[in-house]
This record gives C-alpha cells, structure tokens and sequence, in this order.
C-alpha cells in the first residue's frame, strides 16, 4: 500500500529517467511547441533553459536521457526535439479520461479545451449525487460511481481524475481502482492511498498558493531588511 503526496512515475524511474526529469519534461516541450509556432527552427541550451527557468546544466542533464539530440555550435532542432519528447511522455497518442466529481471544478476541467491539443480527452464524467446522473455537461452525460468499471470498459479509459472534496477522495480513488484505472490525477484537497503499480499525481491548488505566499513574505521582509540597511 502506498501514501502518495509526490508524484511516482513507476516505469519511467525503472528505465533510468529521474522522475524530476519525468515532471520537467512537459514544460519543455510546451517552451519547444511555443518555438515552433513563431517559426523557431533551431536553439540552444541556454535559449530553452532561459525561458523555461532551468539552469542550462540540468537541461542538457534532462535532454540527454532521452538520447542526443543536439549538435555543437547550432544547438536543438526544434521540431525534431519536440517529437521526441512527446514521444517519451505519451503525447504521440491519445489518452482517455474519466473525471470523479463534476463540481464547479470537475465540470471546469471537463471544458477545457487546452487537453485535446496535448492527447487527452474527457470521455466520462462521473457522480454519485444520484440527481446529477444524466445531466449533460460539455456534451458529457453525467454517468453514476457504479457505472465506472463499464465506463472504462467501452472508452478503453487509462486515466482517472479525482474532483470531488477532500472527504469524498479516497473514496473516488478506490472506485477508480476498482474500475481498472491505474493512474490517478488527484485535485481534491487530500491524499489518498493506493495499491502498488498504481500512479497518482497529487495537485492541491491551496498548498500552490501557500508556497506563493510564503515566496512573497520573503521579497516584503528582504524588501524591509534593505530598507533598515
């Protein structure tokens, strides 16, 4: 049994790629896709590492797990890079997914629009207020917690999302679980514990902002140190 606060990427730490490597890979690749788009065909190291605020050491470091894809005195080809890492993390396929909750959050990330660009689609929502059930939500018709191992069944669903409030998380975990489902992205205000060989991704938006507030405290007292000085 495992209680997960930090991500565990499983197979990839197997391969030998670190999973702070795993979890920096997406935002390359969204720096190299941003490239792309204004007509980048080539960058260095040092480019990439600027804009997505990496030291350039350990961009090279990342980049070399995926084997060598840069060439001395011109640096990554931008399209060429880009394929490879959406490769390594999935992209180049698409990704099912059902959400457990459909709350004002829940039904948020049902309509964005931003999963269908990167291989994922929302294929099933899920509730377990019984007057929701039916209810259609981004052209999703709202389908019960019992549903769940037929719902994973018929879309071939490979990742659950958990939406619902704190108290209700482990319980959604469990009936994804249950289902079949093997990675869960976890948004509810909780941890949740899981069988081994079962991925989950923990996004507490509340601890996001905590960390925030604490780096502004820091810049108000260094900013009030200095002005003692």
């Amino acid at each position: 049994m495992t209680i997960l606060g930090t991500p565990s990427f499983g197979d990839d730490a197997d391969r030998g790629i670190p999973d702070a490597t795993v979890a920096r890979l997406p935002v390359y690749l969204r720096a190299l896709n941003g490239l792309r788009d204004r007509g980048v065909v080539t960058c260095s190291s040092n480019e990439l590492a600027e804009l997505v605020g990496v030291n350039p050491a350990k961009l090279r470091k990342d980049l070399s797990h995926l084997g060598s894809y840069g060439t001395r005195g011109v640096g990554y080809e931008v399209e060429f890079l880009c394929h490879q890492i959406a490769r390594e993390i999935g992209q180049t396929q698409d990704w099912n997914v059902v959400i457990v909750g459909v709350g004002h959050l829940g039904t948020a990330l049902s309509s964005y629009q931003g999963f269908s660009s990167r291989g994922i689609r929302v294929a099933a929502l899920v509730d377990a207020d019984p007057a929701r059930i039916g209810e259609v939500v981004s052209g999703i018709a709202i389908s019960a917690v019992a549903d769940l191992p037929a719902l994973v069944a018929e879309h071939d669903v490979a990742i659950g999302v958990v939406a619902t409030p704190g108290e209700a998380a482990q319980t959604a975990a469990d009936s994804l679980v249950d289902a079949g489902i093997t990675s869960i992205l976890n948004f509810a205000p909780a941890l949740v514990t899981v069988p081994d060989g079962v991925q989950v991704r923990q996004v507490d938006l509340s601890i996001e902002l905590q960390i925030l507030a604490y780096h502004e405290q820091r810049k108000t007292t260094h900013s009030a140190a200095e002005g003692v000085i």
